[in-house]
C-alpha cells in the first residue's frame, strides 16, 4: 500500500515538474520571437514594402527553426 502512495506521489511530482519546465520553455520560446517583432516595430520601416520584408524574414528564420527542431 504505502509503496502505491508513495508512486503516486513521485508521479504527481514528475508531472508538476514537467509542466513547469514546459511552461518555462514556452515563456522562452514566445520573449525570444516577441523580442524578433519589437525590433521590426523599432525599425520604424518607411514603406509596407519594408516592413513585408523584415517580417518575411522574421518568418523565415521560424520556419528554419522548426526545421531544426523537427530534424531532432
Amino acid at each position: 500500500m504505502a509503496s502505491i502512495d508513495s508512486s503516486n506521489v513521485f508521479i504527481k511530482e514528475f508531472q508538476e515538474r514537467y509542466e513547469k519546465k514546459l511552461r518555462e520553455k514556452e515563456i522562452e520560446i514566445l520573449e525570444h520571437w516577441k523580442a524578433q517583432l519589437d525590433r521590426i516595430i523599432a525599425m520604424r520601416p518607411d514603406s509596407i514594402a519594408s516592413l513585408q520584408t523584415q517580417v518575411a524574414k522574421t518568418a523565415e528564420k521560424m520556419a528554419n527553426r522548426l526545421k531544426i527542431l523537427k530534424k531532432g
